[in-house]
């Protein structure tokens, strides 16, 4: 335990992994003590797993600055102005980003078929509830109203400091809900809701725990969820990709009842799972 206690304030006290949950830094620290030989060895991994599935994604982050925008861009009640905002937050993180030239059609074709949502799940969200503006069920025509009377959203990342800059950009376009800095891949959360979010977070969850994709898939409680795959590294290249993950996932649903539907887009393959 003290082993443990020390590898936590050790990665805390890098710039870089500060504001990681303390949840997500404890289990990643525990899983490679356990498999390292020195507790040397477990710190300089705890690092590189908390790179992969996180820092990695994220460049030019500028929170105080972003808000400012967006409260100036909510102030104007200009939807279009609000989006643009958006646009160039969600530009900061490698998964939002691949989405923006696809953005116009995602949520469109994909959610369609569904009934307006009162809860909604986001898991791993990274800056993905930038996106509400575009989300079929939002309004953002009714700033600083709720998306519709009675929906809430709800959204869960690594990052402490994310997450507060989400609650505070909910506040201004009055979305209802919040965001929580945790570790999904320990513990899915318990919400019930109508619809789930789990874009491009199978792969970077199964890298802290193999099975965490098969069990938040079983443990997550929504009528129906969206699950994601990216088709290209983070570096752009294609590694067959889309074919690998398509195959990952029907493995994830053998057993399962669930029937599913499927949409492929340039930069990313999309399944609506239906519980």
């Amino acid at each position: 335990m003290e082993e443990l206690d020390s590898l936590v304030q050790a990665v805390h006290k890098s710039p870089k992994y500060r504001n990681v949950s303390l949840d997500v830094v404890r289990n990643v620290g525990a899983r490679e003590l356990a498999a390292r030989r020195n507790w040397r060895d477990a710190l300089k991994a705890t690092k590189n797993k908390l790179h992969q599935v996180g820092a990695a994604y994220l460049d030019g982050v500028d929170y105080a600055g972003w808000l400012e925008s967006l409260r100036i861009a909510g102030g104007t009640g200009d939807e279009s102005e609000l989006r643009r905002v958006c646009r160039e937050a969600m530009q900061h993180h490698s998964s939002t980003r691949e989405r923006l030239t696809i953005l116009d059609q995602f949520y469109a074709r994909t959610l369609a078929g569904l009934p307006p949502p009162r809860v909604v799940l986001d898991i791993a969200c990274g800056l993905n509830p930038l996106a509400i503006p575009w989300m079929p069920f939002a309004s953002l025509k009714m700033l600083a109203r709720p998306l519709a009377p009675g929906v809430q959203y709800y959204a869960y990342d690594m990052y402490v400091d994310l997450a507060n800059f989400l609650n505070a950009f909910m506040t201004i376009v009055g979305v209802q809900g919040q965001v929580e800095a945790c570790d999904v891949s320990a513990r899915p959360p318990a919400r019930r809701a109508d619809l789930a979010l789990i874009l491009k977070t199978l792969p970077c969850l199964e890298q802290l725990d193999k099975l965490a994709g098969a069990r938040l898939l079983e443990a997550v409680q929504a009528d129906h969820l969206l699950v994601s795959f990216p088709v290209r590294s983070l570096g752009g290249r294609d590694k067959r990709m889309r074919e690998n993950y398509e195959a990952h996932f029907q493995e994830l649903l053998l057993g399962k009842s669930w029937s599913v539907q499927r949409f492929e887009f340039s930069t990313e393959l999309v399944f609506l799972i239906h519980k």
